[in-house]
């Protein structure tokens, strides 16, 4: 039932490469109607797609489906004050993460990781896993964890009874996961068009320009290139904001735009798809609007499935532009974690498979076991699953 249950597993990520083929192209974020993602049969074993639901607070209850990691920050790029306001966060420990990666460090803060057991070295490089932040200076266990110890996103029994078992909780009803969390390291978008072509970087007037009179024509091309100005231009948030293009006008022309000249653009966080205490970090969004933009998710879900123009309907203008350089709405990697149970019950096992979309087809660039964390699927589930096992006895 072990063999089984890996089996199945190694069926769900291949599943997942399967869904993500299909409906994972071109920055697309995978309806969950597309697709199974719970007790997917595999032989006699099954499997399950655990996930997160970004507009809804964790429950006991597992949710179910891909993971976003576009929905997170990325460590390589999130400012020193967006990684501060993550919870549980410090600033000497936010400071150490940036200090990390920063690769003109020199040697800098080695001899605080020298006198640690074992002894290591400030990296002074990118982060390679969110993993590597166990490395870091001040990243505590409690801190990387919360009381998520299973990682699975719900709140557990053993999550949920003070200091009666680990890990440390306030036995509040609520899980308060740690900043593993709301972390990522493969958040990137390739600079390039459907058609393999480079975008056009619309940061300057003079590519603006010839831009918008190539797509709209030279009357209404002229009409939008005054409403901009002669001014640089940060973002295509800020391009959107500025140009007064009609949802319907910005909406054919996505696709076709960036602001920045390099082969990729790394870190920006999906605002379709982030959860509230992700919102909350982005300059222009804070904790003041980070809740509205949720709401307005729930309330509108076929139009913030798309173009970030619904956005327009929810902050200031001046809000959207200062958000502009951190945020986009199209997203390239997405987690698989896969939780298998072989035969009646028996057998377990989960793996964590992270792929990577900036190519036609899915490249798996992270595998992790993560067996050793425990049940992750629910007290219910696991009540469910002892059941009938007991009833075919």
């Amino acid at each position: 039932v072990e063999v089984a249950a890996r089996q199945a597993a190694a069926g769900g990520v291949r599943y997942a490469g399967f869904i993500l083929s299909q409906f994972g192209v071109n920055g697309a974020v995978p309806y969950r109607d597309d697709y199974r993602a719970e007790e997917v049969p595999v032989g006699d074993a099954s499997f399950w797609l655990l996930g997160r639901d970004p507009d809804q607070r964790p429950t006991e209850d597992p949710v179910f489906g891909l993971v976003d990691e576009a929905s997170k920050l990325n460590l390589n790029t999130a400012t020193r004050g967006m990684l501060e306001a993550l919870p549980g966060m410090t600033p000497e420990l936010a400071a150490a993460i940036v200090a990390w990666r920063a690769r003109n460090q020199s040697g800098a803060g080695d001899s605080t990781y020298g006198r640690l057991d074992p002894p290591r070295v400030n990296k002074g490089g990118p982060f390679e896993s969110v993993d590597e932040l166990r490395l870091v200076y001040g990243a505590t266990l409690d801190v990387l964890f919360g009381e998520d110890a299973n990682r699975n996103g719900a709140l557990d029994e053993n999550e949920n009874d003070a200091n009666q078992s680990a890990p440390h909780d306030n036995g509040d009803g609520l899980i308060q996961p740690g900043i593993l969390e709301y972390v990522t390291v493969y958040s990137r978008e390739p600079n390039t068009r459907a058609d393999g072509r480079r975008r056009v970087n619309i940061t300057t007037a003079q590519a603006r320009q010839q831009f918008l009179q190539q797509r709209f024509g030279g009357q209404r091309g002229a009409q939008i290139a005054a409403a901009i100005g002669p001014g640089e231009i940060r973002s295509v948030a800020e391009f959107m904001v500025a140009s007064r293009l009609s949802p319907e006008e910005f909406a054919s022309i996505r696709g076709e735009i960036s602001a920045s000249n390099g082969a990729t653009v790394q870190g920006l966080v999906n605002v379709n798809t982030a959860s509230e205490t992700v919102l909350a970090c982005i300059p222009g969004i804070g904790p003041e609007n980070a809740a509205a933009i949720v709401a307005y998710r729930l309330a509108n879900p076929d139009a913030t499935r798309g173009p970030f123009t619904w956005l327009l309907q929810v902050l200031s203008r001046n809000s959207l532009t200062r958000a502009g350089p951190y945020i986009t709405d199209r997203s390239y990697q997405f987690t698989a974690d896969v939780v298998a149970v072989g035969h009646a019950g028996r057998g377990y096992c989960r793996t964590r498979a992270v792929f990577d979309m900036t190519r036609p087809t899915p490249r798996l660039v992270y595998h992790q076991d993560l067996t050793a964390y425990g049940w992750a699927l629910g007290a219910q589930l696991r009540q469910s699953l002892r059941e009938a096992r007991e009833n075919r006895l």
